[in-house]
């Protein structure tokens, strides 16, 4: 009996997990074709990975044995996924049959699918896969060509990239010579939208500040063609670069998939922009399904922003799935032997337009006040409830839109009162011993703790406003998470009652017909 073992990388949710293939190899004591047997928590995918090495096998003149297998993915308890263990199977096989040199695998991972013709196939999650495996003391990664620039990414680790199993086997017995691929050149990022774009609309352009500042949700109503996707368009580009831990967490996130497959790979150093259609599946939009079970919008566009367009035409299910993730900052899906968790921290931004009809001057509408009425509360309440920021956008008047290119801010001036607002907003909570980062993380007792309470004249008008019950106790919260941010902005110690006022005015929105939307909806 031989044996012999290699490494590999599964993917759960968006964790990795070493997983080590080992294979025995034995004469059969009865007559008849050989037999493979695989133990561990193999899925259906890895199941039928003997029947692509096979195929791959014999179309590289290579011979499967005609012996009895029994293949292990250790540890047992986890279970393996995915297509990634293919080549790490035939591997571990032909060295346990001893028609394979193993030397040349130590501190290795194999990382790719097999085609049937024995080509190696890209398959998501490579770079972090690679980055758990450099952790454990890998030095070496063998991947298809097409994640190889993915693959470079991680540092200190040597890839190599054949691009079939016969160029791989003729490697390991020496014959043959496998360049290390290199990490290329970092590429010019490509132009943002900017800020300057937008005319008029000053007040939704304070709220988008805001937003950026201290990591609020916000809604934008108003007709069409008034600046609301512009403006959400624009967000990233307000927003400060992510770190080099959260570009590598982002990048991982799109890596699973499969973004970065072929051409050039760079890390994503820009918080993303997700903007799906409003006919997308709950699956689609928090991630999961019924076979590979991946992230979904919500997930890549961590750390970024996340543009829901016509809000109110969304089914309220596929809306009401994302409530949780708003207040956990991650996705958590649940199997029957498993959990999966994607981070899932956002800047929600929703879009609506006033009405079905969607005149650009009010006078026009033809919709049924009832209808009119009812038109935003497809919009749930517990959902509404989560967003800071209600912004009614008029429509632009034509002296805006003639004005000369130029008068308004730049994306790169605001931005930097965006991250000076932030810094401030840190530098104050780290001060305190928390782990805060953003006001929109603080939890609301502690801002109505002794030591973050505001006095009572500074708050007088959401006090009043709560106990009208005007706002509920979450709204109440909010306000305040607020109204740091505007004092941030306004480089304030802490929030004066002409802060906590305006954030009051932003959370409940004021529309055009003098109603608000707390009211609306």
């Amino acid at each position: 009996m031989a044996y012999a073992r290699t490494n590999t990388v599964c993917m759960i949710g968006a964790n990795a997990v070493a997983v080590t293939v080992e294979a025995s190899v034995f004469k059969s004591t009865s007559k008849g074709a050989d037999t493979v047997r695989m133990s561990g928590l193999p899925d259906s995918v890895v199941n039928q990975a003997q029947t692509r090495v096979r195929s791959a096998m014999a179309n590289s003149a290579m011979r499967f044995p005609d012996k009895s297998i029994t293949v292990n993915f250790m540890p047992a308890s986890v279970p393996t996924t995915g297509s990634a263990a293919d080549l790490a199977l035939a591997v571990t096989i032909m060295c346990a049959d001893e028609t394979l040199p193993s030397e040349r695998l130590q501190d290795t991972v194999l990382l790719a699918e097999l085609g049937l013709d024995g080509s190696l196939r890209a398959v998501p999650g490579t770079l972090p896969a690679l980055i758990e495996a450099r952790k454990l003391g890998i030095r070496k990664a063998i991947v298809p060509p097409a994640n190889a620039e993915e693959a470079a990414l991680v540092e200190d680790l040597t890839i190599l990239a054949p691009p079939d199993l016969t160029t791989l086997v003729a490697w390991l017995y020496g014959q043959t010579t496998l360049d290390p691929v290199l990490r290329s050149a970092k590429p010019e990022p490509p132009p943002m939208p900017d800020l300057a774009d937008v005319r008029g609309q000053s007040q939704a352009r304070k709220a988008l500040e805001i937003a950026a500042a201290g990591g609020h949700h916000m809604l934008l109503v108003g007709p069409p063609g008034a600046g609301k996707t512009m403006l959400a368009e624009r967000l990233p580009s307000i927003l400060p670069p992510l770190s080099n831990s959260d570009a590598v967490e982002v990048t991982s996130l799109h890596s699973l998939r499969g973004r970065l497959t072929g051409g050039a790979a760079t890390l994503i150093e820009h918080p993303p922009f997700e903007s799906p259609h409003h006919s997308i599946t709950m699956q689609a939009l928090v991630g999961g399904g019924s076979g590979h079970i991946g992230p979904g919008s919500l997930a890549l566009a961590h750390r970024g922003v996340l543009f829901i367009d016509e809000a109110p035409e969304w089914r309220r299910t596929v809306l009401d799935s994302l409530r949780q993730p708003l207040e956990s900052g991650e996705v958590l899906l649940r199997r029957a032997n498993s959990s999966i968790r994607y981070p899932a921290k956002v800047i929600l931004v929703l879009a609506a337009n006033t009405c079905p009809c969607s005149p650009n001057k009010p006078q026009d509408c033809t919709c049924l006040p009832r209808v009119k009425r009812s038109y935003l509360l497809r919009i749930s309440r517990p959902l509404m409830d989560r967003i800071d920021l209600r912004v009614y956008l008029p429509p632009v008047p034509p002296s805006e839109i003639l004005s000369a290119v130029g008068e308004a801010e730049s994306s790169e001036t605001v931005a930097k009162r965006v991250s000076r607002a932030r810094e401030a907003g840190a530098a104050r909570w780290a001060e305190a011993g928390e782990p805060w980062l953003l006001n929109s993380e603080v939890p609301g007792s502690a801002l109505r703790s002794e030591r973050w309470r505001l006095p009572p004249k500074t708050r007088r008008h959401v006090d009043d406003l709560l106990l009208k019950e005007r706002i509920t106790a979450r709204g109440y919260d909010r306000v305040l998470r607020l109204a740091w941010t505007i004092a941030d902005l306004g480089d304030h110690d802490r929030p004066s009652a002409e802060d906590v006022l305006a954030a009051t005015e932003l959370r409940l929105g004021y529309p055009q017909n003098g109603n608000t939307m707390e009211e609306a909806s």
